[in-house]
């Protein structure tokens, strides 16, 4: 089969061209903004990529167009179409389907389904699970929106599917990072209906996406409908300190139930998060030590053990397997340490946008490092949320374990300043790139962690500010450099 995906740089529709080409298709591929490090992947698979969305791409007639939920049917100001490969393809009545949809049909049939929803950590959970189940000696299938140390792929095929399984075991274990947003412009239920787990965790749920939800409400229909697809030898892992998830249960389910979080849970945590102790309905049953910080982590592992327990993996065996996880890039990844003043200053990438993202991140580091040393939080609201924002009032209790906040306001329609007033002289706000650099530089000393937060690539910021914070210094040094892959 050939297919031709419309918005192949993304995470999930790369991702999916890498898992068709695994598969033996033929893939090709559009997009507005064919640049690395997605575009030297996917060409490293062999597959060719078109710069824009040209009409004239309807002449490769390929078996079907993958389109992108990027693609719309909007027009610019002079009123051309944004897209006029797409309005091509509905003319010519071409073939065309979901990035959502085509993964269901071609790649999850007759495979064990684990998904894993949620508005924060969805990324980290799913590579811990996928994790866990290669340490058993699973080999799963997986597809997640960033990239696991422990694998250095987003995506693989994993084994493959057995025809007519007698049994549940039969089937090979897929797991996937199960995102809420809209599917298409033709599809706008969520992307995560398509996927029918079999194993599903609802890790958290919080209002977000308001660019196409109009309350939390809405969303929570949505995970219902994800709900209402696990069948009843399935199971339904869900963190049980969530209101918002209590709702959803409480319109139905029809499958095996699992709680995580809550002290009377089936599954809990005793100890600090770096080195806990799993309980399994009040009895110890697994410990887990590991690299990682934050109660967010930590409940993103219960919620993984409680997954792959479904599938035969002991409580034990996966704790195990977390004490080796690596974690995911862009996850509080470090990116640099400068040396000055004989101290160092450590640069952070992290992922976060959402502010109980940020504050999560934030504490988590907190409590790492303790109280001797300060949090430099450089962030730039770049996600549509937060890009209308909606939820700005939220920003400085999502700062608040931060010394000193820098917010990169270029381009929005409300005033951060006022944003963060009631931060006063903890906040300073930049409308441009080296405004922003040259504050954090001024304001930096020895001792510093300096975290980065943006969904985008910010505009190169960690190396703009490594080799500005290198300048800055007499004696200043760039000690170690971890450059993007």
């Amino acid at each position: 089969m050939h297919i031709h995906i419309l918005g192949i740089c993304g995470t999930f529709m790369g991702g999916l061209a890498a898992l068709a080409r695994e598969a033996g298709h033929t893939v090709t591929g559009c997009d507005a903004g064919v640049y690395p490090p997605m575009s030297d992947q996917l060409r490293a698979l062999g597959i060719d990529l078109i710069e824009g969305y040209g009409a004239d791409q309807l002449a490769l007639k390929p078996d079907v167009f993958v389109v992108g939920n990027v693609v719309s049917r909007a027009r610019a100001a002079d009123g051309a179409p944004k897209f006029p490969l797409m309005e091509a393809i509905l003319d010519a009545g071409a073939r065309y389907t979901s990035g959502p949809q085509w993964l269901a049909e071609q790649v999850l049939q007759g495979r064990h389904v684990l998904a894993v929803a949620g508005t924060h950590g969805k990324t980290t959970t799913t590579s811990m699970l996928a994790w866990i189940l290669e340490d058993a000696g699973r080999q799963p299938g997986f597809l997640i929106g960033g990239v696991p140390l422990n694998f250095g792929v987003s995506a693989r095929l994993g084994g493959p599917p057995r025809p007519e399984p007698k049994a549940d075991s039969d089937r090979p274990l897929f797991v996937i990072e199960a995102d809420e947003y809209d599917t298409a412009f033709f599809d706008k239920r969520s992307k995560f209906v398509h996927y029918r787990p079999r194993t599903a965790v609802l890790n958290n749920l919080e209002f977000d996406h308001a660019d196409i939800f109009d309350d939390l409400a809405a969303i929570e229909r949505q995970f219902h409908h994800l709900v209402r697809t696990v069948p009843a030898s399935g199971r339904v892992v869900v963190n049980a300190l969530e209101e918002s998830l209590q709702r959803v249960i409480a319109q139905g389910c029809w499958s095996e139930l699992r709680s995580f979080g809550s002290a009377v849970a089936d599954f809990a945590a005793t100890g600090e998060p770096e080195h806990f102790r799993v309980l399994h309905r009040g009895q110890p049953v697994a410990e887990v030590a590991w690299n990682l910080s934050g109660v967010h982590n930590q409940l993103n592992a219960l919620a993984a053990i409680a997954a792959a327990e479904h599938v035969g993996v002991p409580p034990e065996r996966a704790a195990a397997a977390l004490a080796r996880f690596e974690s995911v890039k862009r996850r509080m990844e470090v990116r640099g340490r400068i040396a000055r003043d004989g101290g160092e200053i450590v640069i952070y990438d992290d992922f976060a946008h959402h502010p109980t993202a940020i504050r999560t991140t934030l504490d988590g580091l907190r409590r790492r490092i303790g109280p001797g040393e300060r949090i430099l939080a450089v962030f730039e609201p770049r996600s549509n949320t937060m890009k209308l924002g909606t939820m700005k009032a939220q920003l400085p209790w999502a700062l608040e374990s931060a010394d000193l906040a820098f917010c990169h306001a270029g381009g929005l329609d409300w005033d951060a300043r006022a944003a963060l007033a009631p931060l006063t002289s903890r906040a300073q706000v930049a409308d441009d790139l080296p405004t922003l650099v040259h504050q954090v530089t001024q304001t930096a000393r020895a001792g510093d962690h300096i975290v980065c937060m943006s969904n985008g690539s910010f505009g190169g910021v960690h190396g703009r500010l490594m080799e500005s914070l290198v300048a800055a210094g007499d004696d200043a040094r760039l000690a170690v450099a971890l450059p993007r892959t």
